[in-house]
């Protein structure tokens, strides 16, 4: 946005990445080896590159950890069966990714089962290994089984912040959700860039959090985002008809399923200096390890609405999520990040899991 603008004024015009491109991958190689005896099943081993290169939200020195850790994914779900979808990634952040180099992803094929399969994914930048993970994928199971999930009205529980407005009446989110870089912003210091691939809203939530109670006890402090996709799943599709059916189908489904792991990134570790009131001492801030499962899959995960008319004519519109974040538990130069990803309808969507390296400035000796 323009600095000089009011972060409120969302009447502004938005520059558009589709999520689909910034994803986009170029298959490299697909190889087979052996392992241990010659009896042994062969290894299938892929390798893809980024098409994009990373950007930094913050106008900073390294890669966004949401594009890497969405993007592993992503590739691997290029190496799985029609069907699967993803349901759970554990990912290891390494080395800090660098905005000048591409992502290459190397793809393991771990395990290929009926309704289960598993892939382990190195990514590199000039041969060094910045990020590892596993993925796992399932498909969808149609017999009978008993479910439940929490309660929760967001618009009852948040009802302070949250008013009658609509998603899109929130502010962007910020390059850094920090006082410092919202100030620098406003002065016209700091120009805000694009949020490439997602539209992502930042709900000020300081009626809910400055309470007595929650300044007391930081676990419950909490952070709202709304989220929704950019651009369409498949530009090579310019008939809407074939593009819903191929929707309707899951054909995007696990590159929606990216989606809500890129975004679910976005100033996620900003919570927990912010829910101990110290927004502006820490010094140093990366995740270590990043974990989420995947409750719902179908029409749940996915982010167009065709079922939506304007005027009488059918269209396609991009369904909006919520992101409910906090902070359990944080001390030894680490803090624990976990959010909640919900359909607005209140459909638990998935559960997210950080484990992150937090250092503070020391405090000025009296």
């Amino acid at each position: 946005m323009s600095p000089k603008q009011s972060p409120a004024n969302n009447g502004q015009e938005q520059q558009i990445t589709p999520f689909a491109d910034l994803m986009a991958l170029e298959h490299l190689e697909k190889s087979t080896r052996i392992l241990g005896a010659p009896t042994d099943k062969p290894e299938v081993v892929e390798t893809f590159q980024s098409v994009s290169l990373p950007f930094s939200p913050g106008a900073g020195q390294r890669a966004f950890g949401g594009h890497v850790f969405a993007q592993s994914a992503y590739a691997a779900s290029k190496t799985v069966k029609r069907g699967f979808v993803i349901h759970n990634i554990m990912g290891s952040f390494i080395l800090a990714g660098r905005l000048d180099v591409p992502f290459v992803y190397t793809v393991r094929h771990v395990r290929d089962g009926g309704v289960y399969c598993m892939r382990a994914v190195d990514v590199r930048q000039n041969g060094n290994v910045c990020f590892s993970c596993i993925c796992s994928f399932k498909r969808l199971e149609t017999r009978f089984s008993y479910g439940y999930q929490p309660a929760v009205d967001l618009h009852e529980k948040y009802q302070s912040v949250l008013e009658d407005k609509k998603p899109e009446d929130h502010p962007l989110a910020p390059g850094v959700d920090a006082d410092w870089w919202m100030r620098a912003v406003e002065m016209g210091e700091i120009e805000e860039g694009e949020f490439a691939g997602v539209d992502l809203r930042r709900v000020d939530m300081r009626k809910y959090n400055r309470t007595e109670e929650i300044r007391k006890n930081p676990h419950k402090y909490r952070q709202l985002q709304f989220y929704r996709i950019k651009g369409s799943p498949d530009s090579t599709i310019q008939d809407l008809n074939q593009l819903e059916k191929n929707d309707r189908e899951g054909e995007y489904d696990n590159l929606y399923a990216c989606a809500h792991l890129y975004a679910s990134d976005k100033n996620s570790l900003m919570v927990i200096p912010r829910s101990l009131g110290q927004s502006e001492s820490w010094t140093a801030m990366a995740s270590l390890s990043c974990t989420v499962i995947f409750h719902q899959h179908g029409d749940a995960l996915r982010m167009l609405d065709w079922d939506v008319t304007e005027q009488g004519e059918k269209r396609s519109r991009e369904k909006w999520f919520c992101q409910e974040a906090w902070s359990p538990a944080s001390g030894g130069s680490r803090g624990l990040y976990e959010s909640r990803l919900w359909s607005l309808d209140g459909t638990l969507l998935a559960t997210t899991m950080q484990d992150s390296m937090l250092r503070y400035k020391a405090p000025q000796k009296l």
